[in-house]
């Protein structure tokens, strides 16, 4: 059996009255969260605060939810992403260049509420937010 490729990211999230953002980036016409392949002897946590990083700027965030995490299914050839969940509170986002390719790894990003950001995410990554809307919405005012 083929080892799976783990990618690690996260669900950023910032709390915008009226309703909570989640940050989308996008690559061609696909929506995702920040993720990237966790590296060899990488923890995979670790991997995504690196990821968040490298793919936004952002490096000040919360982890308040703790280090539970939410995964896809098997998907492409044979790949796995593993998103943990995060509060921004601070930083403006910007798209560094990525050395490898020259030029950054996503074209643009939003912050959206849920119904914008569900309605532009493939039907793996629903299940992510999903997931991540629930914590937030759960742990309101704490």
């Amino acid at each position: 059996m083929k080892q799976l490729t783990l990618s690690a990211g996260a669900v950023i999230v910032r709390d915008e009255p009226p309703e909570p953002r989640y940050l989308l980036l996008r690559a061609f016409s696909y929506w995702d969260f920040p993720k990237g392949v966790v590296e060899a002897g990488e923890d995979p946590f670790d991997a995504a605060i690196r990821e968040v990083g490298e793919e936004t700027g952002l490096e000040a965030l919360d982890f308040r939810w703790g280090k539970g995490y939410q995964e896809t299914a098997p998907y492409g050839f044979g790949k796995v992403a593993r998103y943990y969940l995060a509060e921004s509170r601070e930083g403006e986002v910007y798209l560094p260049i990525n050395p490898t390719l020259g030029r950054p790894e996503h074209e643009e990003f939003r912050w959206l509420n849920y119904d914008q950001a569900h309605a532009l995410l493939a039907p793996r990554l629903k299940t992510i937010l999903n997931w991540a809307d629930w914590l937030v919405q759960h742990s309101h005012g704490e």
